[in-house]
């Protein structure tokens, strides 16, 4: 069995007691550090022998079976076990036999990431052709100095969630979605995609690897990153020689404790976010971490996010860090259309059509920092905040407080229905959910 720092291969009768590893043998000598990077257990059993009342085995272990009967244990720490052995039947990339994790306090789960059980993994060579895609249990990369994605940015993401419902589905919401908007940022970057279907099929197999990950219904959702890199090694400036698709998922709580908060923006209008003819209409990774300085300023003035104007003419309301915005002005809702510079958020397009279906005019067109001052109702939209009412905008020494301290009955309204149909409380008539299972 092939051998790295980060594993240690134990015999199958394995006992852990008082933080250590009592039993089973190390392979691989002393260049074996057990220090290991922290993964979740899941997917064995005990005997039919062992005691009821011992108790389970704890988090922060993934238990593979090698072909010669031994099994590769990958954590960061043990803590006290009871068991006789481990039965031959473990998993490293599987939790159809558990449904939901046990003892999490969900209503106190934040909004991080928590390494989970399994991610998906394909690789693109220089013909232009996808490989057989696989699940591997989640862990680091390994990539040359030279990749494409580290030395030149070569590289997409996308954001998107699953739901488990109270009749015990899990849904995804519009995720051809993603799969189109990735088509047209690989174009952007001279990247293989992958097609519509090889994507949500890759999505809904990284769901259900992770399904116990699934948050209970109304708690949060399991949050899922698919990413396209250039993994490929080159020097000069070119395409890479290999691409890699690869989707790994974090359970995350609901963003809002008791209801949606409002937040207080600062318009910046020094740094831009984008120009015309650049990246700005696609989920490049190059995209935000320009971001992060400015946003980092804003904040230690105690201000949420900062929104951003058009690098043109520098009045024209564009976009926050990684959310689209929306105005309402006279019962009427306004966005800054798409000409290039602002990110298509799938959220963004749900809301207007959902709004129209509501009955609500919906004008997508140029909106000046003007009428961003003089708005009635102000709101942003995005993967993980879905819908967020902002409180306050300042400009310049400027400082507009919207009614209700942000909290307007539209967003509230279109925060609801677009909610209830990703959660499966309301009737999908727009057909935007996929079951999974």
């Amino acid at each position: 069995m092939a051998m790295s720092c980060r594993q240690l291969v134990f015999t199958a009768d394995l006992a852990l007691r008082d933080g250590a590893v009592e039993s089973g043998r190390a392979m691989g000598g002393a260049a074996q550090s057990p220090r290991l990077r922290p993964h979740t257990f899941r997917g064995l059993h005990r005997d039919r022998d062992s005691s009821p009342a011992s108790p389970r085995w704890p988090s922060g272990y993934v238990v593979q079976q090698s072909a010669d009967n031994k099994f590769c244990v990958w954590g960061s720490r043990c803590r006290t076990l009871k068991t006789n052995s481990i039965r031959s039947e473990a998993t490293a990339v599987s939790s159809d036999n558990v449904e939901t994790l046990e003892g999490v306090d969900w209503d106190n789960f934040g909004f991080g990431l928590r390494p989970t059980d399994a991610m998906y993994v394909m690789k693109c060579e220089h013909d232009g052709h996808w490989g057989k895609g696989e699940l591997k249990p989640f862990g680091n990369l390994e990539l040359s100095p030279s990749a494409a994605v580290l030395n030149y940015g070569q590289g997409l993401f996308e954001g998107m969630k699953a739901y488990r419902t109270v009749d015990g589905r899990i849904l995804l919401f519009r995720p051809e979605e993603n799969a189109l908007r990735m088509i047209n940022g690989a174009d952007r970057l001279s990247m293989p995609a992958l097609p519509v279907d090889a994507f949500v099929n890759a999505v809904k197999q990284t769901v259900i690897a992770n399904k116990r990950w699934i948050p209970p219904p109304g708690k949060g959702s399991l949050y899922i990153r698919p990413l396209l890199i250039g993994s490929g090694a080159v020097l000069g400036l070119a395409p890479a020689p290999e691409y890699t698709f690869l989707i790994y998922v974090s359970p995350v709580g609901n963003y809002f404790k008791g209801g949606l908060a409002p937040i207080d923006l600062k318009v910046d209008n020094y740094y831009h976010r984008a120009a015309p003819g650049g990246t700005g209409g696609v989920k490049t990774i190059g995209n935000y971490a320009p971001v992060l300085k400015t946003q980092l300023l804003a904040k230690g003035k105690g201000y949420s996010d900062v929104l951003y104007l058009d690098a043109v003419e520098n009045k024209y309301v564009e976009e926050v860090s990684s959310c689209n915005i929306f105005i309402i002005k006279d019962g009427r809702i306004h966005t800054p259309e798409l000409r290039g510079t602002i990110l298509p958020g799938i959220t963004r397009k749900s809301i207007i059509e959902l709004a129209r279906n509501l009955k609500y005019e919906v004008e997508e067109r140029p909106v000046s920092v003007d009428e961003l001052l003089e708005a009635d109702e102000v709101f942003c939209t995005g993967t993980a905040v879905v819908v967020n009412p902002v409180g306050s905008v300042t400009y310049n020494d400027k400082r507009v407080k919207y009614k209700n301290a942000g909290l307007g009955g539209v967003a509230q309204e279109l925060y609801t229905a677009l909610t209830d149909i990703q959660t499966g409380k309301a009737e999908d008539r727009l057909n935007w959910v996929v079951q999974v299972a």
